[in-house]
């Protein structure tokens, strides 16, 4: 398991490389606001948005989540323990200000990209 990436893995580059494509510019792992350890996947910081794209084991997708044998008890504390971290971040986020936006790794870039731009467009001013 330590050997899955935390960032820059398949489904997270492909939602950037379609958003960069868009000509929209974000940062990577941005720091939340007053956490230490806690990060966004993709930071809109001037548009305050957040978004993140989460493994379908690590944080239980009701799909797709399995649940291992060995150790079950041990993981599904773990997971319960990362949605509630989840939980927490989107709230303190929203508290902040920002919009929190949340996909799992299953969903197809292009629609996730879409909604995305979706959302960014609400908030630019008329042309």
């Amino acid at each position: 398991m330590s050997v899955l990436r935390r960032r820059d893995n398949g489904p997270e580059m492909a939602v950037r490389r379609l958003l960069h494509g868009a000509g929209l510019r974000y940062r990577v792992s941005w720091p939340v606001p007053g956490q230490r350890r806690r990060t966004i996947d993709i930071a809109f910081t001037r548009a305050h948005l957040a978004v993140y794209i989460d493994g379908c084991f690590w944080h239980g997708c009701p799909v797709h989540a399995t649940s291992p044998k060995a150790n079950s008890k041990w993981w599904a504390d773990k997971i319960a323990a990362n949605r509630a971290r989840d939980a927490d971040v989107t709230t303190q986020l929203q508290g902040l200000g920002w919009t929190v936006m949340r996909f799992w790794e299953h969903e197809k870039p292009d629609e996730v990209a879409a909604r995305i731009l979706g959302h960014l467009r609400e908030g630019e001013p008329p042309a």
